[in-house]
């Protein structure tokens, strides 16, 4: 893995998890909105529009630079529009580079052919 590819990646992870919580935060709000008279819907949800559009984004970038399959691709992009799914999705990218780095490091070694 290049470094372009890991730092899209890298992106992607870092910013699935804050969209996730501005997603939770935003129905929370508009339950609050509802049945009181707090109102922060406005403001939570233009944080939650660009989180999620800055998701797009590097979902985007990091599906041309890692040559994902149409499957893989389709799930991350389904794990941005459900309430919790960026946890999901930051657990699963954490992971693809721990085994990134640790397939980099047998390669250098000669371990494996990787």
């Amino acid at each position: 893995m290049d470094l372009k590819t890991a730092t899209a990646l890298r992106r992607l992870r870092l910013v699935s998890a804050p969209e996730a919580v501005s997603f939770l935060l935003l129905l929370v709000c508009s339950v609050l909105k509802r049945t009181t008279d707090f109102n922060a819907v406005p403001v939570m949800g233009m944080v939650h529009g660009v989180l999620f559009v800055l998701y797009v984004i590097f979902w985007a970038d990091a599906w041309n630079r890692a040559k994902w399959d149409l499957r893989t691709a389709a799930l991350f992009f389904v794990l941005s529009v459900l309430p919790t799914g960026g946890f999901f999705a930051e657990r699963k990218l954490k992971r693809a580079a721990e085994d990134a780095v640790i397939a980099s490091r047998a390669r250098q070694e000669g371990v494996v052919n990787a």
